[in-house]
Order: structure tokens, then sequence, then C-alpha cells
């Protein structure tokens, strides 16, 4: 049964905004003057918002990085409430006694650069006051990774015990190792690739497209619309063409088959839950910018190749990839370890769920995590 919450129009963005509760989260307005990215434009001052679990040690060594996926956050462990609309989305590898465990370690999970849940975004107030919407410059990881290089000098953390990220947060965390080897002392990579494939591509291409062909897109500057005013079809839509990749189809033959009722198959219902789900958490804006950064990742673009960057990775390595995932198969995840630190590095999750394995198998990702950090 739908809940009020559920049937009410979805504000025209799903991201935070000034004046709405904080939860969890702390903020840093980074300093080292204006960033500059990559491909162009300007952005004068950065916010990361960010969230920690645990203490820091006084010199700062025992500090963990986690970096989230496209739509996730820096709610990466505790419940839902006030601020945080969904619990948090790896809760059981993050406290006392788990794999992340804060009674030694001091875990840090901001906000991507681009993202829509407190950090610097397309729904940030631009320099004129208003959101900067489509205005927004294009990103590379490379530019989220120097925000947050500027976050760890602004926590006193000179060198990341380990940095841990899957899907997008996996390429974050790769650019760290590469761009930075000097900080990164151990390092686990999910689910992720060491450049953007033509078919990863393409299934971002038509997300992006079903945002940008929504009527009420308006070039990326809608919000301030009232309710129900935003890109909602529009981001559905990406949803549900991202949420099939996420899955495997021998996990949807088995949960759903051809089920359904009055008309309409069960699968698609499930979609629509999803769909509906993210337009009230997330901004359409913040998709495109970070599924168009995720198409520029590359970690050998100007470093000689993918070969060559991955020899300048100093930090102990493991890779993981889930057996069932069709969107970053096993082989990419094979090339990274032969790459970095030999294919003794690669380690497989087995599971039906597809991509979404890294964050729905906390057991096995747990080992992993206690593995890396022994």
């Amino acid at each position: 049964m739908n809940t009020a919450a559920d049937t009410a129009l979805p504000p025209a963005t799903g991201a935070w905004r000034e004046g709405d509760p904080a939860g969890a989260r702390r903020f840093a307005r980074l300093g080292g003057g204006p960033l500059r990215p990559e491909r162009g434009g300007e952005l004068p001052s950065v916010t990361v918002a960010y969230e920690t679990w645990g203490r820091r040690a006084p010199d700062g060594s025992n500090a963990v990085l986690v970096l989230h996926a496209l739509t996730g956050d820096s709610h990466a462990a505790g419940a839902a409430g006030p601020g945080h609309p969904t619990p948090g989305w790896w809760d059981a590898l993050i406290g006392p006694g788990r794999p992340l465990d804060t009674d030694r370690w001091f875990v840090v999970a901001p906000n991507v650069l681009g993202g829509c849940q407190g950090t610097t975004g397309p729904a940030s107030a631009g320099p004129g006051g208003r959101a900067w919407g489509g205005a927004f410059p294009l990103l590379t990881p490379r530019d989220q990774v120097a925000a947050e290089a500027r976050l760890a000098d602004a926590l006193g953390i000179g060198r990341w015990a380990a940095v841990i990220g899957g899907s997008m947060g996996g390429m974050r965390a790769l650019e760290w190792a590469v761009t930075h080897p000097a900080r990164v002392g151990s390092l686990l990579l999910l689910a992720c690739t060491a450049a953007a494939s033509a078919e990863q591509i393409a299934w971002s291409d038509a997300q992006v497209r079903a945002i940008r062909g929504d009527p009420s897109w308006h070039g990326g500057h809608y919000h301030d619309a009232p309710p129900g005013g935003g890109p909602h079809t529009g981001l559905g839509l990406a949803r549900r063409i991202a949420h099939i990749t996420y899955r495997s189809e021998p996990e949807l033959a088995a949960r759903f088959g051809r089920a359904g009722h009055d008309g309409r198959f069960d699968v698609q219902g499930y979609l629509d839950h999803h769909a509906d789900k993210l337009v009230r958490r997330f901004d359409a804006a913040s998709y495109v910018v970070l599924s168009d950064a995720m198409n520029a990742h590359d970690v050998g673009r100007e470093r000689g190749g993918v070969a060559a960057a991955l020899r300048g990775v100093r930090a102990d390595t493991l890779v993981a990839g889930v057996d069932s995932d069709r969107l970053y198969p096993l082989a990419q995840q094979a090339e990274l370890a032969r790459g970095i630190a030999g294919a003794d590095r690669l380690r497989v999750i087995e599971s039906a769920r597809g991509h979404d394995g890294f964050l729905a198998e906390t057991e096995q990702v747990g080992a992993l995590v206690r593995e890396l950090l022994a």
C-alpha cells in the first residue's frame, strides 16, 4: 500500500538544500582557492558534506576513506531519519566490531563533488545565488578526487590507511591511488574498471537522454519549480534503465518470472518502485553530471595508457568483482588486478544480484575489508 509520502507530489529536486535537517552530516568549506575542473569552468568555492565514525588518531594514521556509488551519499552507516531518507548503504560494515571497526578506524565518507546531498553540485547556489542547474561545470573523477584531497587536508589526514570504493566510488578510489600514491596505504576496488567501456557509456547515454528529453528539464534549470515540476519522468526512466543493468537476469527471473496481475507484470511494479524512490531523494541534474563524469573515467588518460597508470599504484591492493555483474563484468576487475598487484589479488564475490552484489553481499565484502586491513 502506498503511504501519503509515496503518493504526494515529489519536490522539484530530491537534493539536500540549505535549511533542510543536516542529520549526521558535517560540512567542510574547502580552502585552496577556486576549483577549476579539467574540462573547463570554475567553482569559486566548494563545500563537501561528509560523515565520520570512530575517533581520529592524533596523527590521522587510522583514517579510512569510503567512496560511494552513483546515487549514494555520505550516509554509509546509520538509521534513516531527519536528513537521511534511507539507512546507511553499508551499515553492516561500519561500527564497533564490524569489518570497518570504529574502535580502531576513523572512517570518513564524503558526498561526491557534483552530488546532491550537501556537497557542491547543480542544486547548490551558484555565483548569482540561484541553483547552478545546467550551468554546473563538467567533471571528471580526477576533479572529484581533487576536492576529496582538499577535504583530507582540512581533516589533517596526510595519508589514508585505506581507500575503499565500489562502482563510481571504485573509479575515484583508483584515481586516488594513481594521482596521490603516497597518500594511499591500501586500496580495495570493487566492481569497477580502469576506464569506462563503450557499453557502459552507451547505457549511461540512454539514461542521460531520458532526463534531458523530459519537458520539465528546462536545460537543467528547474530547481525552483513547485512540487511535481521537476524532470521526474526522465529521472524515473533513467533509474529503470540503470536498475536493470544493476541486477542479473537469473535473479529477476527467480523473483518475478512472468507473474503479474491486472495486465501488468510484477517486474514492472518493481522498477516503478525504485524509480519513485529515487526521484524523491536525488537530483536529476546531479544524475547527469555524475553519469557524464563516469563516462569520462580513464585512469590511463594523459598517463601513457592504462597499463602505465596502474603500474604507478603503490598501495597494497585487493580487487573484487561480482560473478553475475553484467554492467562491470569480472574481466574488467581481472585487468585491474593484473595491472596493479598480480592476478592473485583478484577476489570474486559470488552473488545472483549482479552489479549490486558489491552493496548487498556485505558478509563477503566484509571479509575482503578484514583481509585488506589485517
